[in-house]
């Protein structure tokens, strides 16, 4: 039997080792285990950054989709409505980071419900603003009048209940076509209508108060037309420190050359040639840092992201909407684009530590391609099985609308699937996705031609 034996250590030592364990004991106590909220293409792109992170112990996403369990744990039984299934799951899984990738949780005051619950869950970070911020987004007649009182650049504008049409169509006839109307409250990226004549602004408001998208009763906001190019800029910030993340310009409409009805996305590309640092200083002073003033003044909880849907007017940026979390395609974008830690981003949002967080950025270009459902934005059918190519190191699939069924990955949404590539160049990473894209098969396949050809 062999010996052991004691070689003593003098009190210097033993003090380091002792520092040492409690040091390895507080690292895997900061470890993060995070719940992500959400089904769709933005999620799929967040999660696959989420679980790159070496802080991460577990990533759960709920629902999921048919591609997001290769980042985490899907827990498709768990609704982003039911904040008290989820207060249970959090409580269960040790979960100590919350993040909402879709609005509709965040406007129905997911921030505030734990807010109120924090002696129950102490360890909980929630990034996302309170109910009241998510009107931002909830409300185009509350964003508009919010950038109105603190001097916001945005279309001049009007807000009608549903049944003042006759008013509605005076003030159409005081604007200069086209006509932009839009429903008050959330629907799904889509209610926004964009009409040349007078006569289909009027029969756009009996749409939009009749229901079109789930907009029944609302209030219509009707805006003048500003005339420029769209990009969009993503703000995180802890309430009183902010990052702008990369710059992305998506492309909403279905068709070729932005023609056809607006979608939920079709695609997107970073960085945007036109938002260079003069551009980007003056959305900093115009735009930014008036809106967190704003909102600080109002005293509006806002520890999350703020999705600036800017135009670009002769050198100008003018806001056309807010949203409170990042946007859909962007994301699928954006997220290549930074290359420091997206989970430490997230945890300084939520507990108000932004300032110490260093964003990094890669330096190549990144495109991506939406493939929806054969009469998307319209009805479309689902259950066709997508057969998937093994995609290049430098090409991420992020699932949107699938889910597994007997084994197969098969079509569950209107937007489907996105492709998404780095390049050396915009063109080549277009050119990437795009070569992807013929890859990818199921039934009724539809995408753009066209996404990033008018910024080459």
């Amino acid at each position: 039997m062999s010996k052991i034996y004691y070689i003593p250590q003098d009190e210097e030592q033993k003090d380091l080792l002792q520092l040492d364990s409690i040091m390895q004991e507080k690292r895997a106590s900061e470890r993060l285990i995070v719940l992500l909220l959400g089904s769709g293409g933005r999620e799929s792109a967040m999660a696959w950054r989420i679980a790159t992170s070496p802080e991460v112990e577990q990533l759960y996403i709920a629902p999921g989709n048919g591609g997001s369990e290769i980042y985490g744990i899907n827990v498709p039984e768990l609704s982003g409505k039911d904040f008290d299934a989820i207060a249970d799951f959090i409580a269960s899984h040790g979960v100590n980071l919350l993040v909402s990738g879709p609005e509709e949780p965040l406007v129905q005051g997911i921030a505030d419900y734990f807010a109120e619950r924090k002696e129950d869950f102490p360890q909980l970070m929630v990034v996302g603003p309170n109910a009241q911020g998510a009107q931002l987004e909830g409300s185009k007649d509350f964003s508009k009048a919010f950038m109105q009182r603190y001097g916001i650049p945005t279309a001049s504008y009007r807000t009608f209940a549903a049944n003042e049409k006759s008013e509605a169509v005076a003030y159409l006839q005081t604007l200069h076509p086209p006509f932009v109307l839009k429903a008050d409250g959330l629907a799904a990226g889509k209610g926004v209508l964009i009409v040349p004549t007078l006569e289909e602004a009027a029969e756009g408001f009996d749409d939009l108060a009749d229901g079109i998208w789930g907009t029944k009763g609302q209030k219509i906001v009707i805006e003048e037309f500003l005339q420029g190019i769209e990009c969009s800029i993503f703000v995180a910030t802890d309430g009183v420190n902010y990052k702008i993340l990369p710059a992305a310009k998506d492309y909403k409409r279905i068709g070729d050359g932005d023609m056809g009805p607006n979608t939920g996305g079709m695609g997107s590309v970073s960085p945007v040639p036109f938002v260079d640092e003069a551009f980007v200083e003056k959305i900093r002073q115009r735009i930014i840092e008036p809106t967190l003033q704003g909102l600080q003044d109002e005293h509006i909880e806002y520890r999350g992201f703020i999705f600036l849907g800017l135009m670009n007017v002769k050198g100008n940026p003018y806001v056309i909407e807010y949203n409170c979390r990042l946007g859909d395609p962007e994301t699928e974008t954006v997220m290549l684009r930074i290359s420091s830690d997206v989970a430490l981003l997230l945890k300084a949002i939520a507990n108000g530590t932004l300032n110490e967080y260093t964003l990094s950025e890669d330096p190549r270009p990144a495109a991506s391609v939406m493939l929806v459902s054969r009469g998307y934005p319209g009805s479309y059918k689902k259950g066709y099985e997508i057969t998937l190519p093994d995609p290049p190191h430098d090409t991420c699939l992020f699932h949107a609308g699938t889910r597994k069924l007997d084994g197969k990955i098969v079509t569950d949404g209107g937007r489907v699937l996105s492709v998404s590539s780095y390049g050396a160049t915009p063109e080549a990473a277009l050119k990437r996705c795009y070569t992807i894209a013929q890859q990818v098969l199921f039934e009724g396949k539809n995408y753009r031609h066209d996404i990033g050809q008018d910024l080459l």
